[in-house]
């Protein structure tokens, strides 16, 4: 039998007044895989990660994680089954420390219940205890330990994108969706990004990349799926991506 994938999307729609920015359009992201979404700047790849997040509802389509229907779930429920999204230009909490950005992304925390502060104080004391030596370490799997009581706002926007990244873990998830984790990033650095996802992937987490970086995309994604306007054009392995027509036509450019 074929494993069922790990995220599945049928038919997602989404018009903006006049325009219709998707239509029509799927993807399957297999269970442990880095599956790639590319295409031409106004494509709708976005858009697709939004209906996909429910960040923005689709006028029609469904979408299955973990063979569940979720298109109708909010966001942080949704995250909360573990399915958890980056953004192109890193989101952070500013003006608390990057350990305190940290452990905001642990889910199912009893402090966070108004009662349990006063009922489970040394519950809480030690899971906080147990969440700050799990936080450190995922910073220093990305080279950020020694900056945990520094401000966020202070970091660079690489070092934004590396927290981020660091943060996702946190949340115990399943899948991530990667929305252009190359812009903005000098070369060094992505090539340790690459390093990060794909030891993460060997770790059991599964991976969806929006990308422009055609050589990122190439390097670390067994599938790869394109849009263009909206639609699906093609998918394939980067091989058969790299020599189909369409492909070259609509989004290389060539003739």
């Amino acid at each position: 039998m074929t494993e069922t994938p790990i995220l599945k999307a049928e038919n997602l729609c989404k018009r903006f007044g006049g325009v219709q920015a998707v239509y029509e359009a799927g993807i399957e992201v297999a269970r442990g895989s880095i599956t790639g979404l590319i295409g031409p700047n106004g494509a709708g790849k976005t858009t697709f990660f939004n209906l996909l997040c429910h960040f923005i509802p689709p006028d029609r389509g469904r979408v299955y994680f973990d063979g569940y229907p979720i298109e109708k779930k909010p966001p942080h429920a949704i995250a909360r089954l573990g399915m958890v999204r980056t953004f192109q230009v890193p989101r952070v909490l500013s003006r608390l420390t990057v350990l305190e950005n940290m452990l905001l992304g642990a889910p199912h925390q009893t402090g966070e219940k108004f009662w349990n502060v006063w009922l489970q104080g040394r519950r809480i004391a030690r899971e906080e205890r147990q969440l700050k030596e799990q936080a450190r370490e995922f910073l220093a799997s990305v080279g950020l330990e020694g900056m945990k009581d520094q401000y966020a706002g202070s970091l660079s926007g690489g070092q934004r994108k590396l927290l981020e990244l660091a943060r996702t873990l946190m949340t115990q998830p399943k899948l991530i969706l990667l929305d252009e984790p190359a812009a903005g990033v000098n070369p060094a650095l992505m090539e340790n990004i690459c390093n990060y996802i794909q030891t993460w992937n060997k770790d059991g987490i599964s991976f969806l990349i929006i990308e422009h970086n055609m050589d990122v995309i190439m390097s670390l994604c067994s599938h790869i799926w394109v849009l263009a306007e909206g639609r699906n054009l093609a998918d394939g392995t980067p091989h058969e991506i790299m020599h189909n027509d369409r492909v070259l036509e609509a989004y290389l450019g060539r003739d």
